[in-house]
């Protein structure tokens, strides 16, 4: 857009230099720039690779599920086939895929000065972190996984929607999903008891 709006000039690429030289622009990545430098980095998660939606470790840290703070932009995409990075002057961002077919569920769109990105529910959240790591054995290493390895609190994770845990599984078929309906069921269960 931006050599399109100065094709007038003689050298576009050479007026686009000096706008960041002179802090008019600055580079995310290469041929995309921003002209607010102060725009907080998730906004530009979605612009920088797309389809993309927050999730994994940021979208667990928004909902206050770790107790950890989260300094990169964690996003899930589909149909990429591979783990993407970018560092940039609004921070780094990490791309990571999931399957196709889990992609749309358990995403909200949010605004926030002027810009829309997309996050993952603390529900999906969950959902992403688990295929990502490698199978456990049984419900007992999952909640180890989910409680001890991200320290997600289990009072956070009773109150969370469990239903939306137990369909979400079914969309990523792997074992660790199984283990977490089946884990997200019987905390439905005990919680129905109480």
């Amino acid at each position: 857009m931006l050599l399109q709006e100065y094709r007038s000039y003689a050298n576009p690429a050479a007026k686009i230099a000096r706008m960041v030289k002179s802090g008019k622009l600055t580079p995310i990545i290469r041929g995309l720039y921003e002209t607010d430098a102060s725009v907080p980095g998730y906004c530009l998660s979605g612009v920088i690779y797309g389809p993309s939606c927050l999730s994994f470790e940021f979208a667990l840290s928004w909902h206050n599920l770790i107790p950890e703070a989260v300094f990169a932009f964690t996003s899930a995409t589909c149909g990429k086939g591979r783990k993407k990075s970018y560092t940039t002057p609004f921070g780094l961002f990490t791309y990571r895929d999931v399957p196709v077919s889990v992609f749309p569920y358990g995403v909200t769109l949010h605004a926030e000065k002027g810009y829309g990105f997309l996050l993952a529910s603390p529900e999906r959240a969950i959902s992403d972190m688990v295929y990502t790591r490698p199978p456990c054995r049984n419900r007992k290493e999952l909640g180890e996984l989910l409680f001890e390895d991200l320290r997600i609190d289990e009072e956070d994770f009773r109150n969370l929607n469990l239903d939306d845990i137990i369909e979400l599984s079914g969309l990523y078929h792997t074992v660790n999903h199984r283990l977490l309906a089946s884990l997200a069921a019987s905390v439905k269960r005990h919680r129905g008891k109480t």
